[in-house]
């Protein structure tokens, strides 16, 4: 890697411009290889001040903006997040550790998704209550004004791009976050966008816990959004309640994959692997973790799954060829290795995995093989916990409603997938298992204008469809007595 391919400003950008942060600095590093990657802007409660007087200044002129011109401007924007997708996606494979290939798609996929909400930016639309003949009801959307989007490190450039579409979309200013493990693919983007809005309508900074509470406490940031963990999103949920701050959460899963007698083995097989995204080592939120297969298939369902699962071995993430990166530290791999053990020690069998690479190459980086737990029961840590990890529980099932109360145990409910050739056991399936998101005989895709958002501790509100550029406005009702 040469300092060509890094940023060139670690700084705060704001009001159109670069500025250097008074909270100082902290470092960002390569987690595949430890490397040093620079230093990077650890905003402070003045700094966010700054920004937040910037974006409401810059709100002033957007939310006039006619939606067709800021449509426009949005499609500008994603069309340079194409024109860069290699070195965008270089960027999260270096600060991230996940392969380089699937990041390009990430770009892809983000500018998609800015287009998406370019393409909707008129249809922030009122409606008219008839009221008789000497009264005329209507009601308008108004955008809230100063936006803050919160982003999590396990697709940076993905989350920093697909957020920016419906917030300014719908007339809004916004502030971006990116995650603080892995910047540097949106200080990149930031440099390339930083000519396309008017002054103050999209800006961005780094920070830590100090700079991100007096971000969300800020009184002139009304809508905040967060991508996390369960934990950080109460810590925002409770911050944000003080000033009654309309709030979306999209937090962790525990999601379910369930295999019906009748599946398609091979196909349920390779999806359960698919499901668990091991390309970002599970790092992801919608990783369908515990996988429930009946009793009269158990057995040849995980040997499908141990051999597919086997297959997949980590590599270097800037090899255009590697098919799994690293996790996203060293500290995060011992909690992932802890939690196995603890399974172990618990009654739970290791069949693959369970171990970093035996490889010389991968000495340095937080690696982890894909690892498949069988004989695992429901109420085991490892079946109720959140790993965010390449770690996949297997549980047998017999009984239908066991089955469903097992499913719905967790504290989550993210996304969960169905497979059987049954379409009536497959509706019935989908309608019991309590979560947001479901698939049947698929896993993992998303498509845009398919509302994505989970229920219970899984986060609040919809997303990546109409509803979230809906979410980003303010309904007002107007009577007018003629």
């Amino acid at each position: 890697m040469s300092a060509t391919d890094l940023p060139v400003n670690r700084g705060l950008f704001y009001g159109g411009a670069w500025h250097r942060p008074s909270g100082g600095y902290k470092n960002t590093v390569n987690p595949a290889t430890g490397e040093d990657l620079g230093q990077c802007a650890d905003a402070d409660a003045a700094d966010i001040n700054a920004a937040v007087t910037a974006a409401h200044a810059g709100f002033g002129e957007w939310r006039n903006t006619t939606p067709v011109e800021r449509s426009r401007v949005l499609r500008t924007a994603a069309q340079r997040l194409r024109d860069h997708a290699e070195t965008l996606g270089f960027l999260d494979a270096v600060n991230c550790g996940n392969p380089v290939r699937d990041m390009i798609t990430d770009v892809a996929m983000g500018a998609d998704t800015i287009d998406f909400f370019a393409g909707l930016a008129t249809e922030t639309k009122g409606d008219s209550v008839p009221l008789g003949p000497d009264l005329l009801n209507y009601s308008i959307r108004e955008p809230y004004g100063v936006c803050a989007r919160i982003l999590a490190y396990n697709h940076p450039i993905l989350f920093a791009s697909t957020k920016i579409g419906a917030a300014l979309a719908a007339g809004n200013s916004l502030i971006l976050k990116p995650p603080t493990q892995a910047p540097l693919s949106a200080y990149r983007m930031m440099e390339l966008l930083e000519d396309v809005f008017p002054a103050g309508v999209l800006n961005l900074i780094t920070c830590g816990q100090v700079g991100s509470e007096a971000l969300v406490s800020h009184p002139l940031v009304p809508r905040i959004s967060l991508i996390g963990s369960v934990q950080t999103g109460r810590a925002v949920a409770e911050i944000a309640s003080r000033r009654l701050k309309h709030v979306t959460l999209e937090l962790g899963g525990k999601n379910a994959c369930v295999v019906f007698p009748d599946a398609d083995i091979e196909k349920a097989g390779a999806g359960a692997v698919a499901g668990m995204n091991l390309a970002i080592c599970g790092q992801s939120c919608g990783s369908t973790s515990r996988l429930f297969i009946h009793e009269s298939i158990h057995d040849e369902v995980v040997e499908l799954v141990a051999a597919g699962m086997s297959a997949l071995q980590p590599g270097h993430p800037t090899d255009p060829a590697t098919q799994m990166g690293c996790l996203i530290s060293m500290d995060h791999r011992a909690r992932v290795e802890s939690m196995v053990a603890g399974a172990v020690r618990s009654g739970a069998r290791l069949v693959v995995g369970g171990t970093a690479p035996n490889h010389a190459d991968f000495a340095d980086g937080p690696y982890y093989l894909p690892t498949l737990l069988a004989d695992v029961t429901p109420h085991m840590d490892i079946a109720q916990q959140e790993i965010f990890g390449p770690v996949l529980s297997v549980i047998r099932w017999k009984d239908e409603e066991e089955l469903f109360a097992a499913v719905n145990s967790v504290e989550y409910g993210l996304t969960a997938s169905i497979w059987s050739q049954d379409l009536s056991l497959a509706h019935r399936a989908a309608r019991r298992i309590e979560a947001g998101f479901v698939w049947v005989n698929r896993t993992s895709a998303h498509f845009p204008g398919v509302s994505f958002g989970g229920f219970k501790q899984s986060g609040l509100g919809k997303e990546e469809s109409l509803e979230e550029l809906l979410s980003f406005t303010r309904e007002k009702a107007v009577t007018v007595a003629l």
